[in-house]
């Protein structure tokens, strides 16, 4: 499998990640007080199969640990990824973040994006306006010749003036006819350092940060990970490509943001996504 992808597999790669985007729209309309985060996946199931598309979370293996269970990843407050949807009712002022896969024509897409329950206190506000601008100048560290430490520094270097956590256990990853490709794409590392950028690489930079600690515990079911000191975490992540001069971002928030307002502070200078 190469990590360059032709120009037809990075099409259908465009459709995997319009869906994937689309699919979040769809279940932002239903994140507010009162809502339980089952209702959540299901809708998201029911939008991915409707459009011809199989979830891609659901079913996932990872080593011996039982398959994941559902179509949405939804991690509230202190869970930084992989959380379990169920019985748990949203509350005025809770974080959470929904990660989405699809599968659709033998390729994938995968996007996250952390919402605001209501009115976020500024502490949450703050998490979150880091972490999307880090996830924005990490794209735009990503062009060809650049290393993947130069994506990685720079999520580092954002997050960690303002004293935040980054998660080092969890890495961003090549994306297509899998799921999870080659390269991985830390969120720390050095400039000039690992492996060189080539155009028609397509990979998913996805920044996981804690309000304190970046240590993380996992829970007993194997999955649900979370904030060590049990602060919030924040994730945003988008489908980019590689491309000869800016990178290509194949996924959009845009379909989120026109259904319910974004939980951080826009920045001028910050042009992706």
């Amino acid at each position: 499998m190469s990590m360059l992808k032709t120009p037809h597999e990075i099409a259908l790669l465009r459709e995997c990640a319009d869906l994937v985007s689309k699919t979040l729209a769809e279940v932002a309309g239903y994140v507010s007080p009162g809502q339980e985060t089952q209702v959540l996946d299901r809708v998201a199931e029911d939008f991915i199969r409707s459009h011809g598309a199989e979830p891609a979370f659901k079913g996932y293996r990872m080593g011996s640990l039982p398959p994941f269970p559902s179509a949405l990843c939804i991690s509230v407050n202190d869970v930084v990824v992989h959380g379990f949807p169920g019985s748990y009712t949203l509350c005025e002022g809770d974080l959470v973040s929904i990660d989405c896969g699809v599968h659709l024509n033998g390729y994938f897409g995968d996007s996250a994006y952390t919402f605001g329950v209501g009115d976020l206190d500024l502490d949450k506000t703050r998490l979150c306006t880091a972490t999307h601008e880090a996830l924005m100048l990490g794209i735009a560290a990503a062009t060809p010749h650049a290393t993947i430490g130069d994506i990685g520094s720079t999520v580092q270097r954002h997050c960690q003036a303002q004293d935040l956590g980054v998660v080092r256990e969890l890495v961003g990853h090549g994306i297509g006819s899998k799921l999870h490709e080659s390269p991985q794409i830390p969120n720390f590392g050095r400039p000039n350092k690992g492996r060189r950028l080539r155009t028609g690489m397509t990979l998913c930079i996805e920044p996981m940060i804690n309000l304190g600690t970046s240590e993380i515990t996992v829970d007993s079911d194997g999955w649900t990970v979370r904030s060590a000191d049990g602060t919030a975490s924040a994730h945003y992540e988008h489908m980019i490509c590689i491309r000869t001069d800016t990178p290509e971002v194949l996924t959009t928030f845009e379909y989120i943001e026109e259904v319910i307002p974004a939980p951080y502070e826009r920045t001028q200078t910050l042009t992706y996504g």
